[in-house]
């Protein structure tokens, strides 16, 4: 979905007019050209102050009515990995969070359940080297990762079908 925001002016919408245009915010360099883009669009006003009346496409952290953050340019400078890695962090785990931030506290996703993910991580980090193979049946990881939810280890969260996991660090 593409990022956008509908661009009006607060002097029309008080007289009764929500009159302005969607902005595809990618065809926009940065957020001086976005800007100029709004001026230009609402020339019929001396000195246009802008209301952001809707948006779409973006994590709605980003979204204001009456300004448009930097964090929002931040946000478009990422590959589409990376944007809907932040913006599942930004709903679901910290809504203050940074790109920075999410990449260190992803511990992966596609898991089915989150005893997948707590089977998956204790065999990658060693915590079932000391059970024999013939005993790892019985390991309840159901358990396991409920007890890691619920001790504040990690963050699971259904996103597109999938479970992500995050540490919470």
């Amino acid at each position: 979905m593409t990022a956008r925001i509908y661009v009006g002016t607060y002097a029309k919408y008080t007289s009764g007019s929500i009159a302005g245009a969607w902005l595809d915010l990618e065809d926009y360099s940065d957020k001086a050209d976005f800007l100029a883009a709004c001026a230009e669009l609402h020339k019929d006003e001396a000195d246009p102050e802008f209301m952001y009346q809707d948006y779409e496409g973006f994590p709605e952290t980003y979204y204001s009515e009456s300004s448009v953050p930097d964090e929002l340019w931040a946000w478009l400078a990422l590959d589409d990995d990376d944007r809907e890695l932040l913006q599942v962090y930004l709903e679901h785990v910290n809504q203050e969070g940074a790109i920075d931030a999410a990449r260190e506290a992803f511990a992966g996703k596609g898991y089915r359940t989150e005893a997948d993910w707590a089977a998956e991580w204790l065999e990658e980090t060693g915590g079932l080297s000391g059970v024999p193979e013939h005993l790892q049946n019985y390991i309840d990881f159901e358990a396991y990762a409920r007890d890691a939810r619920l001790g504040g280890d990690v963050v699971f969260v259904r996103h597109d079908g999938d479970l992500w996991v995050f540490y919470n660090r």
